[in-house]
């Protein structure tokens, strides 16, 4: 039977992966579309942070109902009810520029692109243990990776008519095309089963906290990013290449975390990866250099970027399949929380010198503090036992 589950991981994870991919070319480039195109439509640059949180409070909402369609509908299927779903939450958006539509639109949005991250992360979580870093791995690259080219569709087509949309509803068709025609094997959903919350309480709290920063952090790079970086005089072309710096930092440490968790420990290696957080953050309030902006912005991307992955794999730890959509939804979950706080709690830091910098800066530091201590009181317990 083991060897059946290695043999449909192996041959059933490009699929998604490609169709990832595309979502999150398109993804990528709305994200940042949303609050540079705000004034086109007469809604004030004010509800940008309203925005991003609302979504991550979809986020949230769709990461706790879309265990039981995940487990009755199958992964496919699933995957492309939600994307057809996110299209929908597109389409209106143009079409009634009003800031209750805009906010029930990124609502539902965030519903949807929940189920995708369920779906596609327990796709790949079935399978070997020993593998499932390298598959995590390959599913943060794609995503962060077609996240990345999303960015430049800002220089290359711009904020304003219907160009953008276009090109996001194209990626999104093709992506739905590749899940419907390409023919691919999938996770036997119906034999999942749920975490009870005695269960969810004994989850690794590390892991835990790990996903909460995550959404902390990334919730806040997308929703306010855009406008910290306009706020420092960056231009429009420029911006969009800052922007994909930041993911492709994510992107490029992907390959390394299956590597450095062997070498460091999951725990401990989210504590470091918060101090070279630190560090990026603390070169951009010492320095106001367009070189050492962009330097530090990739080594952000590659900070923030990391945790989630880790946490995630920290999770899953030793836990039975039959469990790993319910331990995706609940990570999701915690992700979620974090980033619908993120942008809210960063707005408050935007009025100062150093704006969503000073957030970052605080939230990894708290961050990274924990972490070692969580790390230290691990080993002791070990020691112990033994």
């Amino acid at each position: 039977m083991e060897n059946r589950s290695d043999f449909e991981v192996n041959t059933g994870f490009k699929v998604p992966v490609i169709a990832l991919t595309l979502y999150a070319i398109a993804s990528g480039y709305l994200m940042s579309l949303i609050p540079l195109m705000l004034t086109e439509y007469g809604i004030g640059t004010s509800n940008a942070s309203w925005l991003a949180s609302i979504f991550y409070a979809g986020l949230l909402v769709g990461a706790v109902i879309i265990e039981p369609a995940v487990k009755y509908l199958g992964h496919r299927v699933s995957f492309i009810a939600c994307l057809v779903l996110f299209i929908v939450t597109i389409v209106v958006l143009p079409l009634a520029p009003l800031v209750w539509v805009w906010l029930v639109a990124r609502f539902v949005a965030g519903v949807a692109v929940a189920g995708v991250f369920v779906i596609v992360e327990s796709w790949l979580l079935v399978g070997a243990e020993s593998s499932r870093a390298k598959r995590l791995g390959l599913y943060m690259a794609s995503l962060y990776g077609g996240s990345a080219l999303g960015q430049l569709g800002i220089g290359l087509l711009g904020v304003e008519g219907s160009a953008p949309f276009i090109a996001i509803l194209s990626m999104l068709v093709s992506a739905i095309l590749v899940l419907s025609l390409v023919p691919t094997t999938q996770p036997h959903s119906a034999h999942s089963a749920t975490l009870s919350f005695k269960q969810i309480t004994k989850l690794n709290h590390a892991a835990i906290i790990g996903c909460v920063v995550s959404g902390l952090t990334l919730g806040a790079i997308y929703g306010l990013m855009p406008i910290e970086l306009t706020a420092r005089k960056v231009s429009q072309t420029d911006l969009s290449l800052l922007m994909a710096l930041v993911i492709l930092g994510g992107m490029a440490v992907q390959t390394l975390v299956p590597k450095l968790i062997k070498i460091a420990g999951r725990t401990p290696l989210m504590g470091l990866f918060c101090l070279l957080g630190l560090f990026a953050v603390g070169l951009v309030i010492l320095s106001d250099d367009l070189v050492v902006l962009a330097m530090s912005l990739f080594l952000i991307g590659m900070a923030t970027f990391a945790l989630y992955p880790i946490a995630i794999n920290l999770g899953c730890d030793k836990l039975d399949e039959s469990f790993v959509v319910s331990v995706t939804q609940v990570m999701l979950f915690c992700y979620s929380i974090g980033s619908v706080s993120g942008p809210m709690l960063a707005d408050w830091f935007m009025s100062g010198s150093q704006g969503l910098m000073a957030y970052l800066f605080a939230t990894l530091m708290a961050t990274a503090i924990y972490m070692f201590i969580a790390s230290i009181r691990t080993k002791k317990h070990l020691v112990a036992g033994e």
